[in-house]
């Protein structure tokens, strides 16, 4: 598999320390935050077990 057709997905921006007004507010910049950085989590670990899988093929092909 070529990573240039499955590229490695990238963490979300962390917001900055200001960036939350510590409010109360329903859309916490910080709560979107952390659901962006599970979803990154489980891209990732997807990502990781294509480019395993890949890698044991390719090695099981040149035997």
């Amino acid at each position: 598999m070529d990573t240039q057709d499955d590229p490695k997905p990238q963490p979300p921006a962390e917001p900055g320390p200001d960036d939350c007004c510590h409010s109360g507010c329903t859309w916490c910049v910080l709560d979107l935050y952390y659901e962006d950085l599970e979803r990154y989590r489980i891209a990732l670990a997807a990502w990781e077990k294509r480019h395993v899988s890949a890698r044991t093929e390719g090695k099981a092909r040149r035997r």
